[in-house]
Order: structure tokens, then C-alpha cells, then sequence
């Protein structure tokens, strides 16, 4: 694939929060932000890798504020915006895509206290963000972007919690959608697939290795099930909630945006 575009300056003069920075989707959407002209904060809960970015971000031209960050836990989502507003005086944007990933296993004979600690990350996390960034988003005009996943669509067996985690972060998206849009406050959801990048790469090598055949085979094989015959890169992603939080889908709230080359339709 050719390399992308540079990101027009949709973002120009924005602060956005970008949360589970991680080595792949989560970098990308804090660099296109920058790209895009806003200025970063960046959360995760390893600060080196948020060092890392922030200096990608800075060499950009813009302002990147890093905060360690446990997202389940109340006080330290506390912490995350107090800094945030203290550095800044404002957030326009906030971008979550931090997420725990559970086992593969039948809902079935899954435990209940694990998918507890699971739904605090992957759920109520988000709702606590924006419950505490309310009034600033408000103030601003602001914008919610919480990424969820294919699996809300497809059939797979083995991800029963995950897809119920996922079903509940939709409706979140839509009920607080609902709540805040009379504030002019917009949230919507990005929902990926298979996401092209360093953890879905080494996850073809193990397969590969499993079954003495080629990472190219696995990468051929799940793309063959996608409309565009290929998977998205982790800037695609990132591109679709640069364009949800600008100005440039002003008009639109209460959405699911599918990114996926076409591996599922809705």
C-alpha cells in the first residue's frame, strides 16, 4: 500500500485527548492528530511508550502533554483531566481506544468476576472520561470518539465477553450521544476489524508457525473474506476519528462507523 496522505488541518487549534496509546492504533491516532493540527494529550498506562509518541507528536509542531494513566481506576481518570485542563485550559476531543482483549472461551463458562474487571476497562472507563470531561466538551463544541469492533457485527464463536463489552460501549456511545447533544457535544464510535499493525502481524507469524505455512498465506486468506481484498492500516483507522472528531462531521452523532475494507456491511 502506497503511503498515506498527509492529514488535511481539520483539527486546527484543538486540543484532543487520545487514550491506550499503544504501538499501533493508539500511536496513530495522537500522530494524525497532530498532523491534523491539534495539540495531545496522550494516556496509557506504560509512560515510556508515551514518551515515545510525545516525541513524535512534538517534532510535528504541536504540544503533547503525557499522562500515565490506569483508565478503570476513578482517581487516576481524575488526575488525567485535572492535568488536562491545567496544561491546556480546555479538551475539544477525546479519542478512546484502550481496551482489554479477554481469552477466546465460551461465554458459557466464562467467569463472572474476570468479565467485571474486563467491562471496567472496556466499558465504564469511557463513561467515566466523558462524565468528567462533560463540561469542557460542552464549552467547546466537543467530540467523543470511542472505538469499537467488528466483532459487534460478525458471528465468531470464542468472544462472547468481548462482543458483550463491545454491545454495551455502542449503546454508551448512543445514550450519551443522546444526553449531550443538546450541549452540541457529538460521540460516535469507530468499529475496526482486523487492524494491519505489529499485534495482528505477529499474531499471523504464530499462525503461520502453527500450521507450517507462510504469514503471506494467513494475511491472504483472512483478506479474501474483505471486499477491498486487503486489511486496513492503523492510519485508516486513525483517519476515520480525525474526520468524527472535526468539524467536518459537524452534522453527525449517535454513529457507528464501520472501518473494515469491507469484511462485514452495516
Amino acid at each position: 500500500m502506497s503511503i498515506r496522505p498527509e492529514v488535511p488541518r481539520l483539527l486546527e487549534g484543538k486540543v484532543v485527548m487520545v487514550c491506550g496509546v499503544g504501538p499501533d492504533l493508539g500511536r496513530s491516532m495522537a500522530v494524525r492528530c497532530a498532523q491534523a493540527g491539534a495539540d495531545v494529550v496522550l494516556a496509557a498506562r506504560t509512560e515510556s511508550r508515551l514518551e515515545g509518541v510525545a516525541t513524535e507528536v512534538e517534532a510535528l509542531g504541536r504540544t503533547a502533554l503525557s499522562v500515565p494513566a490506569d483508565l478503570a481506576d476513578a482517581a487516576s481518570r481524575s488526575e488525567l483531566v485535572r492535568r488536562s485542563l491545567a496544561r491546556f485550559g480546555k479538551v475539544d476531543g477525546l479519542i478512546n481506544s484502550a481496551f482489554v482483549q479477554p481469552p477466546q472461551e465460551r461465554l458459557l463458562d466464562t467467569d463472572l468476576d474476570a468479565i467485571r474487571g474486563w467491562t471496567d476497562v472496556n466499558v465504564l472507563a469511557s463513561v467515566g472520561l466523558v462524565q468528567l470531561l462533560a463540561e469542557t466538551l460542552s464549552e467547546n463544541n466537543g467530540s467523543v470518539v470511542l472505538v469499537n469492533s467488528m466483532v459487534l457485527r460478525n458471528q465468531l464463536p470464542g468472544f462472547g465477553a468481548y462482543r458483550m463489552d463491545k454491545a454495551a460501549l455502542l449503546a454508551a456511545a448512543r445514550s450519551l450521544s443522546v444526553e449531550l447533544g443538546p450541549s452540541g457535544v457529538r460521540v460516535n464510535s469507530v468499529a475496526p476489524g482486523y487492524i494491519w499493525g505489529h499485534k495482528v502481524r505477529r499474531a499471523f507469524e504464530r499462525q503461520a508457525a502453527a500450521h507450517g505455512t507462510a504469514p503471506e498465506s494467513v494475511y491472504e486468506e483472512v483478506a479474501a473474506g474483505t471486499d477491498l481484498r486487503r486489511l486496513p492500516t492503523t492510519d485508516e483507522i486513525a483517519d476515520a476519528a480525525v474526520f468524527l472528531t472535526s468539524d467536518m462531521a459537524s452534522g453527525i452523532s449517535g454513529q457507528c462507523l464501520d472501518v473494515n475494507c469491507g469484511h462485514t456491511h452495516h
